[in-house]
């Protein structure tokens, strides 16, 4: 986790944004909590701010005047998928999240209170990471078993807040260096989280005063050297102070639970600290001149994660330079970094121009991070919820199908003695899974963890839960998978959607409404956008063709209505000279087969001795063949392609490799023949 800085060409020294944070002739535009609580629905209320008594020593602050999201969160318990991704999240939630001793291992460092002192390290990241993921999978499943396993894991943690407050893995001598506010930022993130699946008022109160607590710590210690405090940025030597930055998001949460002036306040002195020791991460990103990788320093995952927090704050203090700032961010991360298989870094875990970087052989280390992965997912979703930009939702698509489903260990294998639920880096070229855990720490002698198996759950339940959103006028669709979304109408009326579709296998979509009454809305179809583009037909009438995008169905909808979406599913062949023009030169060409959002891969299961010789993907692609009945390996898709006078099997990517061991290895880019 921890690396030296880079240098960059370019350097753009902090300046500071000027803030003007509008409270008091604000409109409010919607009733929103700290995610989407349940049942919760956009709508007009009046500018105020109403408190509510909980306990003796803990307020809520109910009406939150912020920016309404575009897409919101449906309430807890209207998704019921089947297919490959309810298969992972299922899969996570048994093998990891209700486990108990998993639980009360990763508390144990807080117990102690001085666990990463010898070596600054993160151990106090886990349970937060952890946390947030298993409350997003509770807010999807409805698990009892898995709440009450929480429910209990928050209440153990309560118990070893210190007297000052605090929630750390460092002793006070040892505070404020390292990886600490980082783990302070997590323990804050896991209890937020939780808070939006919390059944119980009381524990809710508890919580909160937990919070303010150890916030309180946090902010009478650390803001400007001016007023007698540490700079955030000066809290760890770890990339430039820019983890320590990322606790951002968490006081601007905390804020909007409590109404509590000095956490905005110093959610706006990250801001205006720029996030990086030296360098104003934010105003760089809205200047937009400098791609992320030529910033000084580079560390994809905890990068993301300060734009993560701006863009909460833009909600908030609903200034458009944040949310232009945050924009151009992923924007320029998508151009240059993001990879065929939805990641990001091909030299550890840094931008690094992935782009280019993920057909040449010179890189071949650990790459692909399973938490750039999530991060990214997490801050697609994110901007997807606020502006409605349906590229974000084809990003997290792509990330879904590629690199998150292809870290699920669903074949149990082994790493560093112990068999994690998720592996911590993808390779792109012939390579193998499961080299490393990343972020690994040992917690006690007979007992490890790693910052991607922590944080791999709220990838996993990101996949549910961005899929169907409730809009202003009706509902969006994103992303699809067989199942029953179950939801209401703005008049209230109980409505269900049946989805029959084993896409993306299959290239066919099928949706059938079920309500009593009919009644008029908007539903927004997200059409994919591969080959010559999506068919859209309702009632077997063609509204649209050949389309991308979303498709905007305004109309009376009435029970038995059903909407039928093709997409084209072509294999296509990517070149790296569509990358990288003067790759053509190279004397080793690469290429990469896609089928719709999948990669697909080629595995010496499949093809021994075949994945280093160079093959005519274009001839196989022409030609390829499904194999409907392949049983070598479980895969989602496997085809025959005959590339000159070599046959040749090709797998999805997410089933490629998921046995690690130097016998099994997997290629997305492969040499190619012209």
């Amino acid at each position: 986790m921890c690396m030296r800085l880079r240098s960059t060409r370019r350097r753009y020294w902090r300046t500071t944004f000027s803030l003007c944070f509008r409270v008091k002739n604000a409109r409010c535009a919607s009733l929103l909590c700290t995610g989407a609580p349940a049942g919760l629905r956009s709508k007009r209320i009046p500018q105020r701010k109403i408190f509510r008594k909980e306990t003796k020593s803990a307020w809520r602050f109910e009406n939150m005047c912020m920016i309404p999201y575009r897409f919101e969160l449906l309430p807890m318990g209207s998704l019921r998928f089947t297919g490959m991704f309810d298969r992972a999240i299922r899969f996570v939630q048994e093998r990891q999240l209700k486990d108990p001793a998993v639980w009360k291992r990763l508390a144990e460092p807080f117990r102690s209170g001085n666990a990463d002192d010898a070596n600054l390290a993160w151990r106090g990241e886990y349970w937060g990471k952890l946390m947030r993921g298993a409350s997003l999978t509770y807010y999807y499943t409805q698990d009892p078993d898995l709440y009450e396993i929480l429910e209990d894991s928050v209440r153990d943690l309560l118990s070893v807040q210190d007297g000052e407050g605090r929630f750390s893995t460092y002793s006070i001598s040892r505070e404020f260096q390292g990886w600490d506010i980082w783990c302070r930022k997590y323990v804050m993130l896991g209890m937020q989280y939780f808070l939006d699946i919390c059944r119980e008022e009381a524990l809710r109160g508890e919580i909160l005063e937990a919070l303010k607590r150890h916030a309180d710590y946090i902010v009478a210690r650390i803001g400007p050297p001016s007023a007698g405090k540490r700079s955030i940025t000066q809290t760890s030597k770890a990339w430039g102070g820019m983890n320590s930055s990322s606790i951002l998001e968490p006081f601007v949460r905390l804020y909007t639970l409590t109404g509590a002036q000095r956490y905005l306040d110093f959610a706006r002195y990250i801001i205006e600290n720029g996030g990086v020791e030296g360098f104003d991460l934010f105003r760089a990103a809205e200047e937009d001149r400098l791609f992320p990788y030529e910033y000084p320093v580079t560390k994809a995952y905890e990068m993301m994660s300060c734009f993560e927090g701006l863009l909460w704050y833009y909600r908030v203090a609903k200034e458009p330079r944040y949310l232009r700032a945050a924009e151009r961010f992923a924007d320029r991360v998508l151009r240059s970094d993001i990879t065929v298989i939805g990641s990001a870094g091909c030299t550890h875990e840094l931008f690094d121009h992935s782009a280019i970087r993920q057909f040449d052989p010179a890189f071949d280390g650990i790459m692909q991070e399973t938490c750039v992965t999530v991060t990214w997912m997490k801050l697609c979703y994110l901007l997807l919820q606020i502006t409605g930009n349906v590229k974000y939702a084809d990003a997290i698509e792509r990330s879904a199908c590629n690199a998150l489903l292809g870290a699920v260990n669903t074949e149990l294998q082994m790493c560093k003695g112990m068999i994690p639920v998720f592996d911590s880096y993808s390779p792109l070229r012939k390579g193998r899974r499961g080299r490393e855990m990343g972020g690994y720490q040992k917690l006690d002698d007979t007992f490890a963890y790693g910052c991607c198996l922590a944080i791999g759950a709220a990838g996993t339940a990101c996949t549910a839960l961005s899929s169907v959103s409730r809009t202003e006028r009706g509902f969006a669709f994103h992303l699809y998978q067989p199942g029953l979304v179950r939801t209401a109408t703005a008049s209230g009326q109980e409505a269900s959607f049946r989805i029959d579709t084993d896409y993306p296998a299959g290239e066919e979509i099928v949706l059938t409404l079920q309500m009593q009454a009919p009644e008029q809305f908007e539903i927004l179809f997200r059409l994919p956008p591969f080959g010559a583009g999506s068919t859209l037909q309702i009632n077997g009438e063609t509204l649209a063709e050949n389309r991308a995008g979303f498709y905007a169905a305004d109309r009376i909808w009435q029970g038995g209505d059903t909407i039928r979406i093709r997409a084209d599913l072509t294999i296509r062949l990517w070149k790296d000279s569509d990358f990288l023009p003067e790759a053509a030169n190279r004397p080793n060409r690469y290429g990469v087969l896609m089928r719709g959002p999948v990669v697909l891969a080629l595995d010496t299961r499949a093809n021994p001795g075949a994945v280093d010789i160079p093959l005519n993907l274009k001839q196989g692609a022409e030609q390829a063949e499904p194999i409907p009945d392949f049983a070598l390996f479980p895969a989602e898709q496997a085809y025959r392609l005959c590339c000159g006078d070599r046959n040749v099997v090709f797998v999805d990517y997410a089933s490629s490799g998921k046995e690690w061991n130097d016998r099994c290895e997997t290629a997305a880019w492969v040499r190619i023949t012209e």
